[in-house]
């Protein structure tokens, strides 16, 4: 491991380019790429956030397009490969959690949130993006790149916002206020 390229803050390991690339989500000029990457599956998930979708489930349904209910009723919300958690997606091309404000996609799970009707924002691994986390006897946050992302690049150079800057709600919600002050203060 290179861990030049490594701050390690309490027990985790923070790749320096979290610190260090400048990133805000640029939604009318990606259109919500994250949400829509073309795959068999969708986000990660936490066995815990399992129970706590089913439970939201009946409100998050009212905000999906008709062809994403049907998906959920016929193959459920999620799927487990290789041990690992993910939401399914619909047709591959879109997690089924989608839908679309004009062409813009967007998570069905956080509007619900965002109006009160749920306790639950969305899974951590959608909310943490645009970093990722690895583990390797031990946890190793890094920035994940995508070509669909380089309006943030642009966007996050004009108002000087970090990765760690714009992830803060997340990395707060993931490991605490107290240790992402470590992270802010470190070098």
């Amino acid at each position: 491991m290179y861990t030049s390229n490594l701050i390690k803050v309490e027990d985790i390991y923070v790749r320096k380019e979290i610190k260090e690339t400048h990133f805000v989500c640029d939604l009318g000029k990606c259109k919500g790429a994250c949400c829509t990457m073309e795959s068999e599956y969708g986000a990660p998930l936490l066995s815990d956030e399992i129970e706590k979708i089913k439970n939201i489930l009946p409100i998050v349904m009212e905000y999906l397009p008709e062809k994403h209910k049907r998906t959920i009723e016929l193959n459920g919300f999620f799927s487990e490969k290789d041990d690992q958690l993910m939401t399914n997606s619909f047709e591959n091309k879109a997690c089924v959690f989608v839908y679309y404000e004009k062409d813009i996609a967007k998570c069905a799970i956080e509007k619900a949130f965002n109006e009160g009707k749920v306790d639950f924002q969305k899974p951590l691994s959608c909310h943490l993006f645009p970093i990722r986390v690895s583990n390797f006897g031990g946890e190793i946050l890094r920035y994940e790149k995508y070509e669909e992302c380089t309006p943030a690049l642009k966007l996050g150079a004009e108002k000087q916002i970090t990765v760690e800057k714009f992830c803060k709600d997340a990395l707060v919600r993931k490991y605490s206020n107290s240790w992402y002050s470590l992270l802010k203060t470190s070098k």
